[in-house]
């Protein structure tokens, strides 16, 4: 709609108190995956899994931003964020918000989660409730499989401090001589070589009433009880579980370094111990005098210091996911087969001919699919490994940030140098914790003849682009892969991203100039279509913004759909309040961070915001702009964030098939509808669950998608 009110000129939508704080609205996000395991209508052990993740996310928000911002404090930098915090602000309200949050999860486990799982057959048992049996059987695991892999250490003026690493698990022992009487400290760590939790056989731990699934109790308990046999000859006067974890930020100067990759793997072996604790977890029952030994021993600040009464290390609980309860879980999925490409892997399953020509059905029209509806194997992995045994192409260009163990497309790049030919892959060794397993990948491409860089000096990239070159008759011919996510096919299952498959003439020039920007000297300013950070994406962004606030100012209509992971960029969030002034209508999907304020009068009162948790993790990335019916949509990898608008290469492209566009609006639209997984975003920060009213069904969008993409295989 056109604007009807004048607008306040004079609103400085620079003041603070338009702004939300990046840390505290990941705390939200955080919360948000917190109901998930709450929610009764979620599945029991999907329930588990999402307090694993939960651990799992506190952890690395502890790494990376608790860390960042207790380094800001350290070097008393008080320089302000958009919202007006300090660093020691945030920090304070950090450990405010989220302190509640832990304890509520932690009650969770003992009043809810693990009373239904033993009602199902799943017993985590505590050592006390075990009998004699019980108790001898794992004592002879201990003998057999912990206790020759133990170090005890002990702390006196012989045996410095131990290092903990980060993330680790240990006991704190206080020990008496029986024969001097002199008491002494030790600390033994809980090795993660080993399970976490340890299974009772059935015969050790038989129910008569009903079947037991799982029976079984921690591996630190297991230590606990037996720690006389590490310390022969001494009195165990108290034990107590804890936790560290530590500042993992990398620090490596590129430009000082000769070889990028050597240095980020020394720096990875040093911030497993060498990173300042940022979080000390303890029980409630440790005495003054063990944790005053730590705190000393580590040197922690008692603002880091958190008491957590029950389980540490959350993210161990994923373990349970893998019993086999199929009724306590969703339901399995099995990504279709993208319905143009149906007919190609039908001739294969066939003949088993190797010839099934993905390249031909591209240059009928490009193709969108959409994972983990639609199958990343029958799509991205094919195009890449028909492309490494395909005689007419002639080179493969790709960049990696984040792929799996045993990925097939790492052996397709192999294959496709062992067969002569040209194979580029910029690896990203500086993808924050996949940098080791980066490193990995990139040595051994390099070992098969593949051509391997590592981006441009001072940027990370995180664009998602593959490029194929294939000759074709007297011509080169370049078939292209633009996506929203990572090339791994894990991920791939449980992330929704899209992908574009295109062989549109501009789109692949524009993909071999920023390839010869990432692997050369190229300075490219500019590109015909692809939307290119650090180059040209902030402008274009803005642009197409204010191109919907000029629509308005003509009085037309003006409307924009956005979604993405995280909206942070005050730059962006400006030129969003200026065109919800002027009139535009804006929708915005947000999976996590998001630091605008929503329906703020004379503001942003035209701008509305969700949030969808559920099954899948929302990662793709669309951009949707109205341009007064002559509407334009994009997909990419680039958040509205800072770092990728100005220190990552990331690419967007236009979306201008008109079926590929029309799929993208839909699933705005589906999105935008559901009322079971969405959150909204109030004007204080908070979120409310969308719930359905009166008569009307409940919409869950995920599930949706996956009944249309079902509908399409029929």
């Amino acid at each position: 709609m056109s604007r009807t009110k004048k607008v306040d000129k004079f609103i400085d939508l620079n003041h603070p108190r338009y702004y939300l704080n990046r840390e505290l609205s990941w705390l939200e996000f955080n919360r948000r995956v917190l109901q998930e395991a709450i929610d009764p209508r979620t599945p029991l052990l999907e329930r588990v899994k999402f307090a694993a993740i939960f651990g799992s996310n506190l952890d690395e928000f502890f790494m990376v931003r608790v860390a960042s911002l207790q380094r800001q404090v350290e070097a008393q930098v008080d320089v302000l964020t958009p919202d007006g915090r300090t660093p020691q602000q945030q920090l304070n309200e950090i450990s405010q918000r989220l302190r509640p949050m832990v304890d509520q999860l932690q009650e969770l486990l003992e009043t809810d989660l693990w009373p239904q799982l033993m009602a199902e057959g799943v017993h985590v048992l505590k050592y006390s409730e075990l009998d004699q049996s019980q108790r001898r059987y794992l004592q002879q695991y201990f003998e057999k499989q912990v206790f020759p892999i133990l170090i005890p250490l002990a702390v006196n003026p012989t045996h410095p401090f131990p290092v903990m690493s980060n993330l680790s698990l240990n006991l704190a022992v206080v020990l008496k001589d029986a024969e001097t009487g002199e008491e002494s400290f030790a600390r033994v760590k809980v090795p993660d070589s080993l399970p976490r939790f340890i299974p009772l056989p059935p015969e050790v731990y038989p129910r008569s009433d009903r079947p037991v699934v799982w029976a079984g109790v921690s591996l630190e308990q297991i230590i606990a009880d037996n720690l006389d046999m590490l310390f022969p000859g001494m009195t165990i006067l108290e034990h107590h579980l804890f936790r560290v974890t530590r500042d993992a930020d990398l620090a490596v100067q590129e430009e000082a370094a000769d070889d990028l990759a050597e240095a980020i793997a020394q720096e990875l072996s040093r911030r497993r111990f060498a990173g300042s604790v940022v979080r000390f977890q303890f029980a409630p029952t440790m005495s003054e005098f063990v944790k005053q030994t730590l705190i000393k021993g580590m040197n922690v600040d008692p603002n880091d210091l958190y008491v957590t009464q029950g389980w540490l290390g959350m993210r161990d609980l994923m373990y349970f996911m893998s019993l086999p309860l199929p009724h306590l879980k969703d339901k399995p999925w099995n990504p279709v087969i993208p319905q143009r490409l149906r007919h190609m892997h039908q001739e294969l399953a066939t003949d088993g001919d190797t010839g099934g020509d993905i390249f031909h059905i591209i240059r009928q029209g490009d193709l969108l699919v959409h994972h983990p509806y639609e199958s990343f194997t029958a799509s991205v992995e094919h195009f890449i490994t028909h492309a490494a045994q395909d005689s007419a192409v002639q080179a493969i260009k790709i960049t990696l940030y984040r792929t799996s163990s045993d990925s097939p497309i790492i052996n397709a790049l192999i294959t496709a140098a062992q067969n002569g030919k040209q194979v580029v892959a910029l690896v990203e060794i500086k993808a924050r914790f996949d940098e080791a397993s980066n490193i990995s990948w990139a040595r051994a491409l390099e070992d098969a003849g593949v051509h391997v860089v590592y981006g441009v000096m001072g940027l990370k990239t995180h664009t998602k682009v593959l490029l194929v070159v294939r000759k074709e008759g007297e011509d080169m011919r370049r078939y292209m892969h633009i996506g929203t996510g990572n090339y791994n096919a894990k991920t791939a299952k449980i992330y929704t991203d899209l992908g574009l498959f295109s062989c549109q003439e501009d789109l692949g020039a524009d993909l071999t100039d920023l390839f010869n920007y990432l692997t050369g000297f190229s300075k490219q300013k500019s590109f015909r279509k692809l939307l290119v950070a650090p180059v040209t994406l902030r402008d274009r962004m803005v642009a197409l913004i204010q191109r919907e606030i000029d629509h308005c100012e003509d009085g037309n209509p003006g409307r924009i759909i956005a979604k993405m992971n995280a909206l942070i960029d005050p730059g962006i969030i400006r030129t969003l309040y200026e065109a919800s002034q002027a009139g535009v209508q804006i929708d915005l999907i947000v999976r996590g961070m998001c630091c605008l304020r929503p329906g703020v009068p004379d503001v942003s009162e035209n701008i509305r915001v969700i949030s969808i948790v559920g099954r899948y993790l929302e990662h793709s990335r669309i951009f949707h702009f109205h341009n007064n019916g002559r509407e334009e949509v994009y997909i990419g990898s680039a958040d509205w964030m800072q770092r990728n608008l100005d220190r990552r290469v990331e690419a967007v492209t236009p979306v201008e098939n008109p079926d590929c566009a029309k799929e993208l609006k839909e699933i705005l639209g589906i999105l935008l509808k559901d009322n079971r997984q969405a959150w909204e975003l109030q004007s204080d920060g908070s979120y409310i669950q969308r719930h359905p009213t009166g008569d009307e069904p409940e919409y869950s969008a995920q599930n949706v998608l996956m009944e249309r993409s079902l509908n399409s295989s029929l």
